[in-house]
């Protein structure tokens, strides 16, 4: 018996860690394509020579940058602080948040906030990382043919506008291809770099700490400018944690260990091998480390690794996307569900397509892999920062380590990161400042919806009236009731939904069954079946209107119908014919007022953002031809 469970495991054991290689590492293993070239380029401000001393320093710096931050900090120690197995700096916030409050709420408050520019971060990383992938990729046909370069623009715009338009497909039926090609790419890239490591053996001394250290001390100042660009090879260090849901921690360890970690490292020897044998072979090291006879196929492979490394991070996007629906920093959008098998396989349009736009705004703005290196960097030192202050906080409050411990790691790897932050803020004015704006937007977006929400709620929950006490006026005056369920759906259970009330008031009737719904949002991203939903008969046994509460994860869906079916299975009140079931919306149109509580200009922004909400029936998944809708109007 033993035997053949572990036989079973096995191959669900590989088929994790290939689904890791095909999804978690498509961002960081593409960058050996563009890191070196980027950090010799002659056209930054900051330049550095190809002189022996800095290649050495260069390719140790990287090195220890990978060790440090992702082999350390990430696949040891952050791959721990998981949230009932969920991932992301969304997960790490409800972390904090379900912490006892030992300290202030103002730490925690602020540490929440830090999070959410953490994950506004992300999606400027999202608009980025298709923009400098595919362009990087497709620039190897300027190697093959200096004469195409004028065609790189052009074919990384149709790359990226395929890219985006076969999302609404999902990734279910490519994504079974990603794992095994992305096995060959780190295989060839190793190879590659095994033949320059052969042709110039000595580049093995960089992997000695002495050089990074000697580097950073002995020339400071070119070592530093050089951190905005060492920073490239650490990009989508993020995405480790961000999958973790997705395919669990030893897989996704494994896979970094056993191969992306080594396959990179001596990609990065290989490169520095060749421009200590040419020291103008910086203008393209990756490619011209291929042979001329494998550079064409490189190219088709560079190409597909980048497009699974940008169908990474969009998918991300979507994640990110609908936890921050289910969280309460965005408005309802429209998700599809894409797969029947796995629930995070999930497509959201207007995250798509508002991505395409600004990813395919980046290609033609700067043109060059090279240029958008600049804005790549800040955007994810800035993440990494973020993430550190968060997950020590949980070291020490949630793990319960001493002191001590958590100062001495904190102090080694901010340094390190902050370093990276502070090289990166000196190319501001050349880039840098991209990613800020489109966090900050972001974060004002976030932010703003959520406080807007918190003030709209209030004041329906002040017109909508206490709900028990509405309950009693119902038994007190005779009523029509005709056949039929009616589902009136509501923030809580303490409020009379607007729609109710307004059945009630001015048509006299309601229906013989009667379920108020609403649907709470927790921060776990699962509930177990059994604790999904409650059911409150509101002080009457005999009356047919009951109060459910649906508590969901944040990554689950609201699929009303199917609540409906477990509230049936617990109460004796209710009986839900599926074809006689109505399902009432209030809908509240928002108008702008003088009203407290949020400056003028935010409350703009709040109204606006409403444009983007989806429609309720589908969001719920309610039959669209039951569906009742009543209006009322709302000022802020």
């Amino acid at each position: 018996m033993t035997s053949q469970t572990t036989g079973a495991r096995t191959p669900a054991k590989a088929a994790l860690m290939i689904g890791a290689l095909g999804v978690v590492f498509g961002d960081i293993g593409t960058s050996p394509i563009y890191t070196i070239q980027t950090i010799f380029n002659p056209g930054d401000p900051h330049p550095v020579e190809t002189a022996t001393q800095n290649v050495y320093g260069i390719i140790s710096l990287i090195f220890w940058a990978v060790t440090i931050i992702v082999t350390i900090k990430y696949v040891l120690l952050v791959l721990r602080a998981d949230n009932h197995g969920e991932g992301g700096i969304l997960a790490m916030i409800t972390l904090i948040q379900n912490i006892p409050r030992t300290s202030g709420r103002r730490t925690t408050v602020l540490l929440a906030g830090l999070g959410i520019f953490g994950a506004s971060l992300f999606f400027g990383d999202s608009m980025i990382t298709p923009a400098i992938s595919v362009l990087s990729a497709v620039e190897g046909v300027k190697v093959i043919q200096p004469g195409l370069d004028a065609w790189v623009v052009p074919i990384t715009v149709v790359i990226i506008i395929g890219l985006f338009s076969v999302q609404k497909h999902g990734s279910a039926r490519i994504g079974r291809s990603f794992g095994p090609i992305m096995i060959v790419w780190f295989v060839a890239i190793a190879v590659c770099g095994i033949g320059g490591i052969l042709d110039h053996p000595t580049i093995l001394k960089a992997l000695s700490p002495t050089y990074a250290i000697g580097f950073l001390t002995g020339h400071f100042g070119t070592a530093f400018f050089a951190l905005a660009a060492v920073v490239l090879a650490i990009t989508g260090a993020e995405a480790l944690y961000a999958d973790l849901g997705h395919f669990g921690r030893k897989p996704i360890t494994r896979a970094w260990l056993f191969l992306v970690f080594p396959a990179c490292i001596i990609s990065y020897l290989g490169q520095g091998a060749l421009v200590l044998e040419d020291p103008n072979g910086y203008t393209s090291p990756f490619f011209l480390l291929v042979p001329e006879w494998g550079r064409i196929p490189m190219v088709v492979l560079a190409t597909a690794a980048t497009v699974i490394a940008s169908q990474a991070v969009i998918t991300g996007a979507f994640s990110v996307a609908h936890q921050a629906v289910q969280l309460g920093y965005l408005p309802r959008l429209r998700i599809q569900y894409t797969s029947t098998e796995t629930a995070g396989q999930i497509y959201v349009p207007w995250v798509n397509w508002a991505l395409m736009i600004a990813v395919l705004t980046l290609v033609f703005a700067f043109e060059t892999s090279a240029a958008l290196a600049f804005a790549f960097g800040m955007a994810v030192t800035g993440t990494i920062v973020i993430n550190s202050l968060l997950f020590f906080y949980i070291v020490r409050k949630q793990w319960q380590k001493p002191l001590w411990m958590v100062l001495l790691g904190a102090a080694v790897f901010l340094t390190v990161e902050l370093l990276f932050l502070g090289a990166n803020l000196t190319k501001f004015v050349h880039g840098a400042w991209l990613p800020l704006l489109i966090a900050l937007s972001v974060f004002l977006v976030l932010t703003t919806w959520q406080q807007g929400r918190q003030l709209v709620t209030a004041k329906r929950e002040r017109e909508e009236g206490p709900l028990r006490e509405f309950i009693d006026t119902l038994h007190e005056r005779p009523l029509t009731r005709v056949d039929g369920t009616a589902v009136f759906l509501n923030r809580g259970n303490t409020t009379v939904p607007l729609a109710m009330r307004a059945n009630v008031e001015h048509n006299h009737v309601l229906h013989k069954n009667v379920v108020i719904l609403s649907i709470e949002t927790l921060t776990v991203p699962h509930v177990p079946a059994d604790e999904r939903v409650l059911v409150d008969d509101l002080g009457y046994t005999d009356d047919g209107i009951i109060h459910v509460t649906a508590r969901l994860g944040y990554v689950e869906t609201a699929n009303v119908p199917e609540i409906l079916e477990q509230a049936a299975a617990q109460s004796t009140e209710l009986t839900v014919d599926p074809d006689d079931t109505s399902y009432f919306l209030s809908a509240i149109e928002l108008k702008l007022g003088d009203t407290t509580g949020m400056p003028r200009w935010r409350k703009r922004v709040f109204l606006a953002t409403t444009a983007i909400t989806a429609d309720a029936a589908e969001y719920f998944h309610l039959p669209r031809e039951q569906v009742v809708i009543v209006g009322s109007q709302i000022t802020v």
